[in-house]
C-alpha cells in the first residue's frame, strides 16, 4: 500500500509553530491577509502588551525565557551560545547583561517601556560581545569575532551565528510589526541598508529575509515565545507563522524561483520507505536533506543526494503518520517547509 505525502507549496515551516501554545483564536484577524494589511492587523494584535521594568527583564524574566534547557541554574547567552550562571550578571567581560537585538539607539528608545523593555527582543548576552555588537545592522561578512567565533563584523554590521540567524531575523520583524508609531512610541521599519543610525530603520532587510528561511524556529525559540506570552500577553507571530515575513516584506516571492510544488509519494519496503520527490525546481545537482519531527529533533539526514532531472529519490526509515519538517538545500539557496504523512 502506498502512503500518499502531502508537501505544501509554503515557502517556510509552518509547522514549528504547531506546538507552540498558540491561545484559540489569537491570530483569526490575520488569516488570509498579506502586505500592508497583513502588517496591521498583526499590530493589533500584538500591540499594547504588559510593560515591566528593565530590571525586571534582568530580575526574572530573562532567567526564565532564556534558561538552559539541560541546567536550570543557567541562560544560554544569545551570540556565543555559551550556558551561563543566571547569577553572573554584570559588567565583567565575561559576565552577561541584556541586549537589544534592535538597537535602541536606532530610534532612540533607551531602556524604557515599552520598547526599552520588550523581552522579545531583549537577550542575554555575554558583556563584552554585546559591546561588540553595538548598535550594528545584521548582515553577512566580516572578520570573525574572537569571543563569538560563530559570529562575524565589519565596522557597521553583525553577522550572528548559523543557529540564531532566524531567531534574530524573527526579532527584528516582530519590532517592526509591534512598534507603529502609536500613542508616542517610535515608528521602526526594516529597510535594506546599513548604518542608517540614528533613524529608527534596521538592516539589512535582504539578509533578514534569507536568514528566517535558512533558520526556522526551533524548540528553545517557540518556548520562548510561550514564556514571554506569559508575561507580556503578546507573541512574536513570526516565530508561530515565519511564512508571514515574506508574506508582508517579500510577497513577490509567492510567485518567484523561491516558491515549489512537489508530488510525494512513499513506497513502503522491509525497513525503509522510498520517497520520491518531483519538482521543476530540482536540478540536476547534489542535495542535503534534512528532516525534522515538531520537536525539531532530525529523523532523517542525508548529504549529497543526487538529483537527475527534476527527480530526487531517497531511502528513509519509515515515518510515522503525523507532520514533519523537510529542508532542502543546494547551491540554489535552501528551503523549509511542512511535509504531512498519511496514514496507511
Amino acid at each position: 500500500m502506498k502512503i500518499k505525502i502531502l508537501l505544501f507549496s509554503l515557502l517556510i515551516s509552518l509547522s514549528f509553530g504547531l506546538i507552540a501554545q498558540i491561545p484559540a483564536g489569537y491570530y483569526d484577524d490575520a488569516q488570509g491577509l498579506s502586505g500592508a494589511a497583513l502588517k496591521a492587523a498583526l499590530h493589533n494584535i500584538i500591540k499594547g502588551h504588559v510593560e515591566y521594568s528593565y530590571n525586571d527583564l534582568r530580575d526574572f524574566i530573562l532567567k526564565d525565557t532564556d534558561e538552559d534547557p539541560d541546567n536550570p541554574n543557567n541562560v544560554i547567552l544569545l551570540y556565543t551560545g555559551r550556558s551561563q550562571s543566571k547569577n553572573s550578571f554584570g559588567g565583567g567581560a565575561n559576565d552577561w547583561n541584556r541586549e537589544h537585538v534592535w538597537a535602541k539607539s536606532h530610534g532612540g528608545f533607551g531602556t524604557n517601556p515599552p520598547c526599552g523593555t520588550d523581552a522579545h527582543h531583549i537577550r542575554p548576552t555575554d558583556a563584552s560581545v554585546n559591546s561588540s555588537r553595538g548598535h550594528k545592522d545584521f548582515a553577512m561578512g566580516g572578520q570573525q569575532h574572537p569571543e563569538a567565533t560563530g559570529c562575524y563584523y565589519t565596522e557597521y554590521t553583525w553577522e550572528p551565528r548559523d543557529e540564531v540567524k532566524g531567531d534574530v531575523a524573527r526579532m527584528i520583524f516582530y519590532m517592526a510589526v509591534r512598534y507603529e508609531g502609536d500613542n508616542g512610541e517610535p515608528d521602526l521599519e526594516v529597510v535594506d541598508q546599513i548604518n542608517t543610525y540614528p533613524e529608527p530603520e534596521h538592516g539589512k532587510l535582504s539578509d533578514l529575509l534569507e536568514w528566517n528561511i535558512q533558520d526556522p524556529p526551533d524548540d528553545f525559540e517557540m518556548h520562548r515565545n510561550d514564556v514571554i506570552y506569559g508575561y507580556q500577553q503578546n507573541r512574536n507571530p513570526f516565530i508561530d507563522h515565519p511564512e508571514w515575513v515574506n508574506a508582508i516584506w517579500n510577497p513577490s516571492s509567492s510567485s518567484s524561483s523561491l516558491s515549489y510544488n512537489y508530488e510525494i509519494t512513499i513506497f513502503p519496503q522491509p525497513a525503509t520507505d522510498k520517497i520520491s520527490i518531483k519538482s521543476d525546481y530540482l536540478m540536476k545537482d547534489y542535495y542535503d536533506i534534512t528532516i525534522y519531527n515538531l520537536f525539531g529533533q532530525a529523523v532523517y539526514n542525508s548529504d549529497d543526494t543526487y538529483c537527475d532531472g527534476g527527480i530526487m529519490n531517497i531511502d528513509l526509515p519509515e515515518l510515522k503518520p503525523v507532520l514533519y519538517i523537510i529542508r532542502i538545500s543546494g547551491e540554489e539557496g535552501s528551503f523549509t517547509t511542512k511535509l504531512t504523512v498519511q496514514g496507511r
